[in-house]
């Protein structure tokens, strides 16, 4: 659903107006509303090997995929888009470290992520994969709840939502360097993972945020794709591929191998 309102944005996209302001707002409203599928208990019920492998995970990913793409020659602001979709959570993740001066390259990003986060989640379950080698690796929440199997989907949203536990910090690294220290979104992200650790909503109303974040991150790919010029595409596109490629063998190799030395 997301690649295709990025593709439909991108057909369109000459003949509507400037729609990146509409964008940012949604994008971020998406990652607010993310926290509710977060809750502390989940994360202390993994057990500390669990967690040090996803800290493990997401640091090496983050870390290799931004020296992978300046040895490529990609622009800074897109290695960082990518680094943080694809060791955390995928668009959201995209979103919470974007500014103003990456809007050129998010739609680039979230293609990216959600092409190699749909291969990851096709190609997993065929090699066998445990429940947390797919939570550790595989780019999107959705993408995760589509690739586990029935009897391990709990164990592996946990093992996924311990990566999305870490956008927070890695944001507001990020943001630390380039824009506010701790955005306000992001502190409406903490807030909202207080609010279902409480247990202060009711099952329905976290399932409805579910739809409601799904269907923000889909107007907001719309609006990306709007944005996009095939052109200047063109000019990273093959790079840009091969920095995706490599950052999937990269966060599936990590977590793998972290799962077995813990």
């Amino acid at each position: 659903m997301l690649i295709a309102a990025l593709v439909l944005g991108v057909l369109v996209g000459g003949r509507l107006p400037d729609l990146a302001p509409l964008t940012r707002k949604l994008l971020r409203a998406g990652v607010v509303l993310l926290g509710l599928q977060l809750s502390l208990p989940q994360l202390v019920d993994l057990g500390p090997g669990i967690l040090v492998a996803a800290l493990v995970t997401v640091g090496v990913t983050f870390c290799g995929t931004l020296w992978l793409g300046g040895r490529l020659g990609l622009p800074r602001g897109l290695c960082v888009l990518v680094a943080s979709g694809f060791s955390i959570c995928g668009a959201s993740a995209i979103a919470a470290v974007a500014t103003e001066r990456d809007e050129e390259h998010v739609a680039t990003g979230i293609a990216l992520v959600t092409l190699f986060g749909t291969l990851t989640m096709v190609v997993l379950p065929l090699l066998g994969a445990s429940p947390e080698w797919i939570g550790l690796s595989v780019h999107e929440v959705a993408q995760v709840a589509a690739a586990a199997s029935p009897a391990g989907l709990a164990t592996a949203m946990a093992v996924k939502l311990s990566r999305v536990a870490l956008l927070a910090p890695i944001a507001a690294g990020v943001n630390r360097r380039r824009g506010p220290l701790v955005p306000l979104f992001l502190l409406g992200f903490l807030a909202m993972v207080a609010v279902r650790s409480a247990d202060l909503l009711p099952g329905a109303a976290v399932d409805w945020s579910r739809v409601l974040t799904t269907a923000l991150f889909t107007a907001a790919m719309f609006g990306l794709g709007t944005a996009v010029r095939p052109r200047s595409l063109l000019a990273t596109g093959p790079r840009a591929l091969l920095l995706g490629l490599l950052a999937t063998l990269l966060v599936c190799s990590v977590g793998y191998l972290s799962l077995r030395l813990v």
